[in-house]
């Protein structure tokens, strides 16, 4: 092994490995089970964009692949997971879970030959494109889907034959934050990798990881696949979870939420999506039950002054909050450097 090697290597251990602030982090998330009994239906709806939204941090975020498609993923699952159910053909939800990511994932990668053409507007348009074309298929076949009045008539069966989907959606809520987390912890060993490395790097720039030997192709391939599972579990969660799916899931408007969600929560940190689904839907929440028809104004007007301020400046803020937290658990390590910063 070489010396630049080694510095690699343990530059990645030292990335992947687990905070108290992350562990605290997570330790509070599952508390909320118990802490806010009341607040079962929204924590699930966060829990569920939270995924989402890590599905596009890890393309956005990360392989600087901007996409207005995410939906699509997400829609074609969630009919997956609703038909499946409401015909018996799948009876257990885990197993008719990992199959609509599978489906979404699919389909990511068919279609990302497409999508990786071109520029960001390209790129736009192309994920568009197959969003509003699911939309319409959906649509046309009525029949199956149920068109504009949705998919009725689903009913899912309990979880591992137990845990039954109640009123109150407690239940709900525990399954999509475990799925949550275990997919979470799925995306954060992919970009504590080497190739979540090289997914920076050609972030940085694609031309120079091309001449250094990175396959910038089908590492952009790859990683847009995994976002498109990981979007597809979300849909499929969704539709499990409230036995219902309509032709809004293939909405501009869901995709549109996830970069409001991320804008707010930062990208290429993963933590961005969860922070951002959550301060989203509870500002949502309080600002309808405040002015339930004007609501949008005011989410819009935070967004402008976000913008006003500048993303560099809140993340300054946010650094210097997180620096503080560090130093109140006082047992943290320093940030490792980057590779080579000692030579």
């Amino acid at each position: 092994m070489t010396p630049l090697t080694g510095d690699v290597a343990a530059y990645l251990r030292n990335r992947a490995r687990w905070s108290p602030l992350e562990i605290a982090f997570w330790i509070f998330a599952f508390a909320t089970i118990w802490l806010f009994p009341g607040k079962y239906l929204i924590l699930k709806d966060t829990a569920i964009l939270a995924l989402f939204a890590l599905s596009l941090d890890l393309i956005l975020g990360y392989a600087g692949i901007l996409s207005l498609g995410q939906a699509a993923f997400f829609g074609i699952s969630g009919y997956f997971a609703g038909l499946v159910a409401k015909y018996g053909i799948i009876n257990e939800p885990v197993i008719a879970l990992l199959l609509g990511g599978l489906v979404a994932a699919a389909l990511g990668f068919v279609t990302s030959f497409l999508v990786l053409r071109g520029s960001d507007l390209t790129r736009l348009m192309v994920t568009l494109g197959v969003s509003l074309m699911l939309y319409e298929v959906a649509n046309r076949y009525s029949n199956i889907t149920g068109g504009a009045d949705g998919l009725q008539g689903v009913e899912v069966a309990p979880i591992l034959g137990r845990f039954r989907f109640d009123l109150y959606g407690r239940n709900g809520y525990v399954y999509s934050l475990i799925v949550l987390f275990v997919c979470f912890v799925i995306a954060r060993r992919i970009v504590y990798s080497p190739f979540g490395l090289s997914l920076r790097s050609i972030k940085g720039n694609a031309l120079r990881a091309a001449a250094i030997g990175i396959p910038v192709k089908w590492r952009l391939v790859a990683i847009y696949t995994a976002a498109a599972g990981f979007a597809g579990i979300a849909g499929a969660l969704l539709t499990q979870t409230t036995a219902f799916c309509s032709l809004d899931v293939f909405s501009l408007d869901r995709s549109a939420d996830l970069l409001l969600v991320l804008i707010i929560g930062g990208t290429g940190y993963l933590y961005g999506g969860l922070i951002g689904a959550v301060i989203y839907k509870f500002l949502q929440d309080w600002i309808a039950t405040l002015t339930p028809q004007y609501w949008q104004f005011w989410i819009g007007l935070v967004l402008v002054v976000i913008v006003l301020l500048g993303r560099d400046r809140i993340g300054a803020w946010n650094e210097a909050a997180r620096n503080a937290l560090y130093g109140a658990f006082g047992r943290l390590k320093p940030r490792p450097a980057a590779v080579g910063s000692e030579r």
